[in-house]
């Protein structure tokens, strides 16, 4: 059964994930980052009339809305609220192992961005949250609050690779217990920067970097991946769409070294490593947005798609 609703968010690369993920009728799959459930329905539909879809999600506001937009579909999606890390958990309890594919897709959802008020954006003044679930954790106004100088030009730089991040929290830590709102931020960090307003908002950077610092996303990213291959079936496909550099890199070494059927030095004259590879790479680069989708979803342009098959 098809259903179809008004999504608050589009999902990107929706038929090459359909085709990465080689979905078939009576499939069991796992999608990491449910959002709106976008993929989520493409999955389903692709593995009618009996696969299975279990779908995980840290927010659950996203999780309310995707469980409304799956309702057609019955005990073929099984909904939980929980971050991916905790993948493995989820998916034996829930009876997802071993899976034939894994889907993640890394980053904020428009829902996020445009209709809640939790700080991810600097379009609005709202409470400086950015927590994907707002009762785990401090906010991003905490770790502002709380971290020196150094830790925070560290974090805006590492998280942001933004170049006047030393400048950015030099300003922040002379403002401290001021910055409470997304607008309060966004303007210190605009004067800060030194940098005009362009295409891309001064402020970029630094809320990218607290979004990252907040839920621990890389870490997150990296315990999900682990699992991931863990629950997948031999010849179940791992896909992976992230919008950012920091993202896309820990990525392609995952899938890389995974792959690799040695990590002796490479002056060692005899292998001894015993390494058994687990992964083989998909693609000679990751899958990129045609040009009618970055037309009707600009957010598309940045998107990155790498896959791969378990051995």
């Amino acid at each position: 059964m098809t259903v179809t609703t008004t999504p608050l968010h589009t999902s990107v690369l929706p038929e090459v994930v359909v085709e990465a993920l080689a979905v078939r009728p009576g499939g069991v799959y796992v999608d990491c980052t449910l959002g709106a459930a976008g993929h989520a329905a493409r999955v389903l539909d692709a593995s009618a009339p009996d696969g299975r879809l279990l779908g995980l999600d840290a927010d659950n506001m996203a999780l309310d809305a995707a469980r409304d937009r799956l309702s057609g579909y019955g005990d073929r999606a099984v909904l939980v609220h929980t971050n991916f890390r905790r993948l493995r958990e989820a998916a034996q309890q829930h009876g997802f192992v071993p899976a034939d594919g894994v889907l993640f897709d890394l980053g904020l959802s428009s829902m996020q961005l445009d209709v809640w008020d939790r700080g991810f954006s600097f379009r609005r003044d709202e409470p400086l949250d950015m927590r994907f679930d707002p009762t785990q954790g401090p906010t991003a106004a905490d770790l502002l609050a709380e971290l020196s100088e150094d830790d925070l030009a560290r974090l805006i730089w590492e998280y942001g690779e933004e170049p006047a991040g030393r400048r950015i929290a030099r300003a922040v830590a002379a403002a401290r217990g001021e910055i409470q709102t997304t607008g309060r931020l966004a303007e210190l960090v605009t004067r800060a920067s030194h940098r005009p307003r362009g295409r891309t908002h001064p402020a970029t950077r630094t809320f990218q970097a607290l979004r990252i610092a907040v839920n621990d996303e890389l870490g997150a990213l990296r315990d999900g991946l682990e699992a991931a291959v863990e629950i997948l079936a031999p010849g179940g496909r791992l896909a992976v769409i992230s919008f950012h550099s920091l993202e896309d890199r820990i990525v392609k070494h995952f899938i890389r070294d995974r792959s690799l059927d040695c990590v002796c030095p490479p002056k060692q004259p005899i292998c001894t490593c015993d390494t058994v590879p687990t992964l083989r790479p998909l693609g000679r680069r990751a899958a990129r947005a045609g040009l009618d989708e970055t037309t009707d979803n600009p957010r598309s342009r940045s998107a990155r798609l790498r896959f791969a098959e378990k051995i």
